[in-house]
Formats: C-alpha cells, structure tokens, sequence
C-alpha cells in the first residue's frame, strides 16, 4: 500500500513523462476520490530555491521540485522504489510549510 513519503515511479502523462514522484497523502480510503498527491523528481535542475535535494540510491542525482505538486490517479502508480527517512520526511514538510507560507 502506497503511504506518504513513499518514492514511487508514476506515470504523469506524455508531456512530464514518467517519474520518480513523492508522495505527499497516503493511498486513499474506499470513500475517497482515488488520487494521491505528489511531489516529482527532475534531473533538469534550474537552481532555484524551491528544488530539494534528498540523494537516494533509487533516485538519479536530481531534486524534487516544490513547484510541482499535483495531484494524479492511484492507477498511474506503477511501481515503489523506496522511502524517505523520518528526517528527510521532516524536511520535505518544512520546506513545503515554507512554499504554502503555512
């Protein structure tokens, strides 16, 4: 079952292709709409304050993009390929806190 700060290979459709993505929310209830939300993984790196970088074994040298959340069907879920640590779960949160002015 797919849980936040879960790093899972999703299909975003043709135009972002298909990526490493964070996911933000857990896998939904059976009385709730069948999205996740998520963050995605970019090798094309611009420099900008909102890229986060956790390096993984799993991941190739990229960031997640704070920019970039979005929410997608749990169909294009295709496959886990790890988790992040609590620390790093902690500073995703932090610095999404920051991106929201939360």
């Amino acid at each position: 079952m797919a849980t936040a700060g879960d790093v899972w290979i999703i299909d975003l459709g043709m135009v972002a292709k298909v990526r490493p993505c964070l996911l933000l929310t857990n896998y939904p209830a059976d009385d709730e709409l069948a999205l996740v939300t998520v963050l995605p993984h970019t090798t094309a790196l611009r420099g900008n304050r909102w890229e986060l970088s956790i390096p993984k074994p799993f991941l190739k040298p990229g960031a997640f993009h704070l920019q970039q959340v979005q929410s997608v069907s749990v169909a294009r879920l295709e496959r886990r390929l790890g988790t992040l640590s609590p620390d790093e779960w902690n500073c995703v949160q932090a610095r999404l806190a920051d991106y929201f002015d939360l």
